[in-house]
This record gives structure tokens, C-alpha cells and sequence, in this order.
């Protein structure tokens, strides 16, 4: 007996939209460039692994028969993308393992390969320790340090992100050797125990874009063996594998007292360093802020970017100023990077000499620091 099911096709394109990100495109093994369906107590389920990452999502169905197949992801979700908002009605045929589609005047037929070759997906069991944490408080974690992570592979421990949790903070960290984004934000949780764990970045970014805003918490999984963290939403499990190695100590690198605190405004600045970035492509993205104390604690912060072929540009930005005035530059683009995540309308940049990391705090909240490495400017 084959699998027989009918569904809706924007909960469909949705479940479809969710697990394909998982699938592997150019994969040795055929199965893995396939989604799984199957009936699962009156849902149907969908997943799709590149076995690094394995995504599964649970939506309303009405089932006749029990059953399953894998098919194509590419062609299926390419097909149900194209149809009409209406009922989809899924088959399957067994003696040629492939699988009916009806939606409309629509039919189709798509060759699969057996349910039973897909591989077996990890589930949360009892003995597992489960940390619930608020889906908001999540999603802005990860928005607030994924971007930091190293997008190549020389160090690979780099292209993840932190996750540990120790007496009640859930702290978040990535860096790539040039700047270091960290988020440590209380979670309240009956969760006795500390662990710390290296999650590839990819798979942050994919949490924070499937964790959609009806979601209220999200379980972090943390099977015994740790090769493998699992978050469980509401209708979306995702596993992944973590990443070996050691996270470098990065508190070493947070500069503690610096001598020169700048606060301005956050919107203008980072509309500063967009115009900066105009002159800077092309001069190595260098960014060049000039501070100028004035009397009491006003002053000035210039935000300067040249180019021998294009030309250059300044903007003056209003600022309070504690310490000595100094020059020191930095990639723009890192500074456009961190300040779109920060929300509060003010922000604190700490300095202490041109050659020494700037420090980047949103003023009015504790929960965020982001270092950020100087460029060297010849005179």
C-alpha cells in the first residue's frame, strides 16, 4: 500500500521552503538531494539532510493511508511553487516508487527513490537536556553576532558561532580574526547545566530565518554524545553537527578600560559610513574617524573616506566625548555590519590608540559588545 494524503499547497510551499535549505545540491548520494514525505500521526512530515544539517517539518494533512517516499527536491518544490492556492492531493505508487501529485487541473507524476534509503533522522529522547529560550531573544542573539563569523575554511572553528550557557546567561560569540561580536542575555530556565558548543554559522542563520514570529520558545538539544545539538520549534526540528575544536578565549581580546569614549548618534553615524563606503570601495574599504574633543564633553566626530580615483568625502557627526582625540581607521563595511543590528539610539565607541582594537557598545544596553580591529593608515 502506497502513502495517500492531501494537503494545502501554501502549507505545502511552506514545509517545502523550510526543509529544502538543508538539501544537498551536488551530493554522491542521490537520496540526499531528495525531500523525505511521510504520514506521521495524522501530519505529514517533510525533511530533507546534506548530513551536516537536517531540517524536519511537520504540517496539517489529511491522511488515508500511511506511507512514504522521497523525491526530487528541486523539481518538487519548483512544481508546488507554480500552483494554485488549492488542495494538493499526494500519492503514492508504490511498484514504480514514484509520486502522484494532483492539485486542479494539474497532475503530475515524480520519480523517487524508497523512504527507507533516507537517513534516519535524530529525535529528542527523555535523557536528553533540553534549554528552552524565547524565540525573540534568540533570532536577535543570533542577528547580533552571525555576521562576524569567518566565511572561509583556514580556521574552521571560526565559521561557527559560540553557544554556551553557564548559571543562568546564554552567551553567543563569533569572530573571524578581525572583529568579535558577543551576546550574553539572562535566560530564565530550569536548566541545571553549563555547556559550551561551536554551532556552524549557517546553521544560526537558518534558525533565525525559520523561527517566523509565531514561534514562542525554542528547545536547545543537547544529545550525551555532543556531536549534535537539535532545536525543536513548534512544528520544525533542525539538527546539526557541531563543530570540533576550541573556541579561542576571546574575552582576552575585549578591551577593558578605553582611554578615549566617544557616544553618537547611531543612525547617523551609520549613515555616515554608508556615504564613507561610496570612496572607500575603492581605498580597501578604509574608514578614517577623526575625534575632536572640545570644551565640557561636546565635540566632534569626523568620519572621512579617500580614494585616488574617486575622490573623498567627510561627514561631522555631533558627539560626546570623554578622554584624548585621536585618528584611527577601520573597514567600513564592519562598521556598516554592526551598527544595522544595534537598536538603541545611541552608540559608544571605545578607543585607546590607532593600533589597538575599538570597542563598540550600544549605549542603554549591557547585553552587547562587538570589537572591531583598526587598519593601518600610513601618514
Amino acid at each position: 500500500m502506497g502513502m495517500k494524503v492531501s494537503c494545502l499547497q501554501d502549507n505545502l510551499a511552506r514545509g517545502l521552503s523550510i526543509v529544502g535549505r538543508a538539501v544537498s545540491p551536488r551530493s554522491t548520494l542521490p537520496v540526499l538531494s531528495n525531500v523525505l514525505l511521510r504520514t506521521d500521526n495524522g501530519r505529514l512530515r517533510l525533511a530533507a539532510t546534506n548530513l551536516d544539517l537536517g531540517i524536519t517539518a511537520w504540517i496539517g494533512a489529511s491522511v488515508e493511508e500511511d506511507g512514504g517516499i522521497t523525491v526530487p527536491a528541486r523539481t518538487l518544490i519548483d512544481l508546488v511553487n507554480t500552483l494554485s492556492p488549492e488542495r494538493v492531493d499526494l500519492e503514492v505508487a508504490v511498484r514504480t516508487t514514484s509520486l502522484l501529485l494532483r492539485c486542479g487541473a494539474t497532475t503530475a507524476t515524480i520519480k523517487g527513490i524508497d523512504a527507507e534509503e533516507f537517513p534516519i533522522m535524530p529525535e529528542p529522547t527523555e535523557e536528553d537536556a533540553m534549554l528552552p529560550v524565547s524565540a525573540d531573544v534568540l533570532r536577535d542573539t543570533i542577528s547580533m553576532v552571525v555576521f562576524a563569523a569567518a566565511r572561509d575554511d583556514s580556521r574552521p572553528i571560526l565559521t561557527g558561532v559560540l553557544v554556551s550557557y553557564r548559571d543562568g546567561l546564554l552567551t553567543m560569540a563569533a569572530a573571524d580574526g578581525f572583529r568579535l561580536s558577543v551576546r550574553e542575555v539572562p535566560v530564565e530556565a530550569e536548566f541545571y547545566g553549563n555547556f559550551s558548543l561551536v554551532v556552524p554559522a549557517r546553521t544560526m542563520s537558518e534558525l533565525a530565518r525559520i523561527s517566523s514570529d509565531d514561534e514562542r520558545t525554542v528547545l536547545l538539544v543537547l544529545p550525551q554524545e555532543r556531536s549534535q545539538i537539535l532545536f525543536r520549534l513548534e512544528n520544525v526540528d533542525m539538527v546539526t553537527q557541531l563543530i570540533d575544536g576550541t573556541f579561542p578565549d576571546y574575552r582576552q581580546i575585549i578591551p577593558k578600560d578605553p582611554t578615549t569614549r566617544v557616544v553618537v548618534d547611531t543612525a547617523d553615524f551609520l549613515q555616515a559610513c554608508k556615504r564613507a563606503d561610496i570612496f572607500a570601495r575603492e581605498a580597501n574599504h578604509t574608514v578614517r574617524l577623526s575625534i575632536e574633543p572640545r570644551e565640557g564633553m561636546a565635540g566632534v566626530m569626523r568620519v572621512r573616506a579617500q580614494s585616488s580615483e574617486t575622490g573623498e568625502n567627510e561627514v561631522i557627526l555631533d558627539a560626546s566625548i570623554e578622554g584624548e582625540g585621536m585618528e584611527i581607521a577601520f573597514n567600513v563595511r564592519y562598521l556598516i555590519e554592526v551598527l544595522s543590528v544595534i537598536r538603541q539610539d545611541r552608540v559608544l565607541i571605545g578607543t585607546t590608540r590607532a593600533d589597538k582594537p575599538g570597542l563598540i557598545k550600544p549605549v542603554g544596553d549591557e547585553t552587547f559588545t562587538h570589537v572591531i580591529m583598526p587598519m593601518h593608515i600610513g601618514r
